[in-house]
């Protein structure tokens, strides 16, 4: 029963303190639960990631529902999930009351301003944390690192330029180089050379 209460905390606390999405979420999701609790390896982190990436619903739920699941079971899941929607629910039920007012405030809108600015800092931390903890890989680090790096420089500039390119053709074409560049020789190595 503890645990599913320190499940719900944390979770809560990640919903009520990001602003942004899934990807905002990345960087305290690592804190809270790889480097604090280490419910997660940073290994796992990513690779959760990647499948929430490549799966309906949000990032951050599914991220939620798996460590759940893999602390406490269905109820771990149930818990971890709950406590990571209830504060956007909380906070725009609440809002819902007085929505049409607080348009019409600058400060609102400035404020906006402020956190987009914090969300973006956000994901490139993400983004940066999960380069440096693929360096830290023995087997073929720098074309991992560079392979990553070079993907995540591309999806950048194509948003920057407006490029349409969508984010399942990007998971789509990372996991094609991925298959190609460490798919297992009859050897038993890796594809690619250290």
């Amino acid at each position: 029963m503890k645990r599913l209460g320190e499940l719900f905390w944390a979770f809560f606390r990640i919903g009520a303190l990001t602003f942004g999405g899934g990807y905002a979420m990345i960087a305290l999701l690592d804190h809270e639960c790889v480097e604090k609790r280490q419910w997660l390896t940073a290994d796992e982190l990513m690779d959760i990631t990647v499948v929430a990436e490549s799966t309906p619903g949000p990032i951050a739920i599914n991220c939620a529902t798996y460590t759940g699941w893999r602390q406490a079971g269905l109820a771990g899941a149930v818990s971890a999930t709950v406590g990571i929607v209830l504060p956007a629910f909380l906070l725009f039920w609440g809002l819902s009351f007085c929505f049409e007012e607080l348009l019409d405030l600058p400060v609102l809108e400035w404020a906006f301003r402020g956190i987009r600015a914090a969300v973006a800092v956000l994901v490139l931390e993400a983004g940066a944390k999960m380069l440096l903890k693929l360096r830290k890989k023995p087997q073929g680090r720098s074309l991992r690192t560079g392979l990553a790096a070079v993907g995540f420089g591309l999806a950048l500039l194509a948003r920057v330029l407006g490029w349409p390119i969508s984010t399942i053709e990007l998971m789509l074409l990372a996991g094609i180089a991925g298959v190609l560049l460490f798919r297992e020789t009859p050897a038993g190595k890796g594809a690619e050379t250290p």
